[in-house]
């Protein structure tokens, strides 16, 4: 519709590039273009600094020592890094593995991958609100388990884990426990201590970084096989070529995230808050999936009765939300996350995710909520349902 303005909702699944983040990765994309592994001369000497800047930064923010921060490409990376690095280094203990039942495809994926390899994978259940309990993830513990693997917040439906719980039997066990916080790491304070985490995978294109770095917390002394052979770099847990730019933006990305995070994140809450009281005040039969407090303070996950998310989503327009049922290939399957919380496939089929950011305002908020009233009242209407 003409005279629309854009309006971006979907910071769960990305962020834009923060202009002080550019600012500090400008010089390494032009004139500072040195290899960071070429310390023989003045221009890799100046990326090397760079690096170590960064990883400093990062480590500041998560409570850790910069030794202990290994670059990679992103979370997905960093996953599987984690799981299959721990797993291959610990197949002579044993070759179990306990996971959820909603982690990111990045974890799935990787345990299924390793199931074919011979390692058992248990993905424990979660409840109603799409909560893992974490009497249920020691009722899982074996003898021969060597690796647990729990979100911190579920990027579909906001769910925050009760990871210090499940982190606080893995460590009474001896066993190494996996954080995938990518939806954390800058938005709620997720220091490794606090988290009781051995390794953590996070993501710059998240906390508005560039796309194309992310990062895995390994604690010192924690032994995994690294998943690249080459030149050694990151001490030798991940060689190749370091991407300065990037590194340094994830840096700075980390550095201003620190610096915000605690007024961000209850300015979000507060956006999501209202946004949430003004759909339901004005629009019938609109159900919020995940749980209703311990959720990230940018996330609202809504379904609408009697509406498809991909034919809301088109008759919003301008609007960037995402469709909460992942139904985009051809078999139109519901969201793994819908379903493991018990929803219909009605209900899966009918959820869209919000995601607030930093550029979000009480106007967007206002604006959107006018034009889901209307996308939802027209779509009821051509599907005769009152």
């Amino acid at each position: 519709m003409p005279g629309l303005r854009l309006i971006y909702m979907d910071h769960n699944a990305t962020t834009p590039l923060d202009p002080r983040v550019l600012e500090a990765m400008m010089p390494y994309l032009t004139t500072h273009f040195g290899n960071a592994s070429s310390v023989s001369h003045q221009f890799g000497l100046e990326a090397a600094a760079a690096v170590d800047k960064a990883r400093t930064q990062v480590a500041d923010l998560l409570g850790a020592t910069a030794a202990e921060v290994v670059f990679t490409s992103g979370a997905t990376e960093s996953d599987n890094t984690a799981i299959k690095g721990v797993a291959w280094a610990s197949r002579d203990k044993g070759r179990h593995i306990v996971t959820t039942s909603i982690e990111h495809r990045a974890v799935l994926e990787t345990c299924r991958f390793l199931e074919t390899e011979g390692f058992e994978v248990t993905y424990v259940p979660v409840d109603s609100n799409a909560t893992v309990d974490p009497d249920d993830v020691r009722k899982a513990l074996r003898d021969d388990t060597i690796l647990v693997s729990v979100m911190h917040a579920n990027s579909e439906v906001g769910t925050i884990q009760p990871v210090e719980a499940v982190g606080a039997i893995a460590r009474q066990k001896g066993i190494p426990f996996h954080v995938d916080a990518t939806q954390t790491v800058g938005k709620l304070p997720a220091t490794v201590e606090a988290l009781g985490a051995d390794l953590v995978a996070f993501s710059g294109h998240k906390i508005y970084g560039p796309k194309g770095v992310g990062g895995l917390y390994a604690r010192r002394r924690r032994r995994f096989v690294a998943l690249h052979s080459g030149g050694g770099q990151e001490k030798g847990r991940r060689s190749g070529t370091y991407n300065t730019p990037g590194i340094v933006g994830i840096g700075a990305a980390c550095e201003l995230s620190a610096i915000d995070m605690s007024e961000e994140a209850g300015r979000l809450r507060a956006l999501s808050q209202r946004f949430l009281q003004s759909v339901q005040s004005r629009i019938d039969g609109v159900v919020l999936n995940g749980h209703p407090t311990a959720r990230l303070p940018n996330n609202l996950n809504l379904s609408f009765e009697h509406v498809e998310a991909e034919g809301l989503i088109a008759a919003l327009r301008s609007v960037a939300v995402s469709s909460g049922s992942a139904c985009a290939n051809e078999t139109r399957e519901p969201s793994y996350v819908m379903k493991a919380l018990g929803a219909s496939d009605e209900r899966a089929h009918a959820a869209v995710r919000f995601g607030f950011g930093r550029g979000t305002t009480m106007a967007d908020v206002d604006e959107v909520v006018d034009r889901l009233h209307d996308a939802v009242r027209r779509l009821r209407a051509m599907s005769h349902v009152a």
